[in-house]
């Protein structure tokens, strides 16, 4: 259920910390013009099995979401769609699956950004290495291809994880994007670069001009080397906070 003034006091600081990073993402995806409507959803997990995460609450726009309204759920609670507070179906479906079966998921944020999701629409959805930005994702993209409509069924949300597999991106044919990350920080700037590289692909692709694609192994190396700035997605994720912060510090509450 949300955190209400009845159990504020059973949040350790480690969780609270979490619930501040995942709601201060709600608000950095409405800047970012990722947000649709009140779907699409973010979700963390707090347990060391991954199977106890928190979600954002059903039909609740991203701008106003706070720490303290996030939902905390299990994958294994069979009632959990039947409670007065119950999640949106298709979060359920597809983090609820995500978080029982991949264990590398601590973070899930999935939406539909403008260019992704566009890119996603193509026949072939493949982010190519044409600069240093797309080739990040060089062989770290896994594809679906299998789109089913509207993820609301236990089937389909494991599927959909099945064909995660051990990636950090999903590219999601005719529907959207899914990054995870260990940390909100790092899975943000997955799908930060990763609307980006598509942006990018998309005005490319706009020109009608061939693409100059780099060589599997300039693209290898220049995937690499992003691995080695890891660290920048803390300072970048940081950063936005602060940004957030001069403006509306309320997703903290």
């Amino acid at each position: 259920m949300a955190t209400t003034a009845s159990n504020i006091n059973n949040i350790n600081s480690e969780e609270q910390a979490l619930r501040v990073d995942l709601a201060a993402a709600f608000r950095l995806a409405v800047h970012f013009d990722w947000h649709e409507s009140v779907a699409n959803h973010f979700s963390a997990a707090i347990s060391d099995d991954g199977k106890t995460f928190l979600l954002n609450p059903k039909w609740k726009h991203f701008s106003t979401i706070k720490a303290s309204e996030l939902l905390k759920l299990h994958t294994d609670d069979k009632e959990a769609m039947n409670k007065s507070d119950a999640p949106d179906p298709s979060a359920w479906c597809i983090h609820g699956a995500m978080h029982a079966t991949a264990p590398h998921a601590r973070v899930l944020l999935h939406c539909h950004p403008p260019y992704a999701t566009a890119l996603s629409g193509l026949k072939d959805p493949s982010i190519k290495p044409i600069d240093q930005n797309t080739a990040r994702f060089f062989n770290r993209i896994a594809t679906d291809l299998e789109f089913g409509g509207i993820a609301d069924d236990e089937d389909e949300g494991k599927r959909i994880a099945s064909v995660l597999g051990n990636h950090s991106i999903l590219m999601m044919g005719n529907h959207g994007v899914s990054v995870v990350g260990e940390t909100v920080a790092e899975a943000f700037e997955h799908l930060y670069y990763l609307e980006r590289s598509a942006k990018t692909m998309m005005l490319a692709y706009s020109t009608g001009q061939p693409l100059s694609i780099l060589s599997d192994e300039l693209a290898e190396k220049t995937a690499l080397g992003w691995e080695q700035y890891s660290d920048t997605a803390f300072a970048h994720f940081e950063h936005l906070k602060t940004m957030l912060d001069k403006t509306d510090s309320s997703y903290r509450d």
